[in-house]
């Protein structure tokens, strides 16, 4: 239930999608998330880090962590399924 928590959380998911493609800066990410504000932003990415989906890249921004990438991975039935559901219901 802990998982569900977090990711059913304001912009989460969406944070996690736009990190799938490799590390993103902050005001990269705030850019891409239309109408987050920078504070929402900063509590989302720390929740993200606390859980270990999600660190500070290397080469500066935020990347996701080897368990990151495995939260994607997982949620692919999931994202396939919702494609399927998508076109069904226009």
């Amino acid at each position: 239930m802990a998982l569900f928590d977090l990711l059913g959380r304001r912009w989460t998911l969406r944070l996690l999608w736009e990190l799938r493609d490799g590390a993103e800066t902050f005001r990269t990410l705030q850019g891409r998330c239309d109408g987050m504000s920078p504070s929402v932003l900063n509590q989302r990415l720390a929740e993200l880090r606390e859980a270990g989906v999600v660190d500070r890249a290397s080469a500066g921004g935020y990347g996701l962590t080897d368990e990151g990438r495995e939260l994607l991975r997982a949620m692919g039935p999931l994202c396939r399924w919702a494609g399927r559901w998508g076109a069904r219901t226009g």
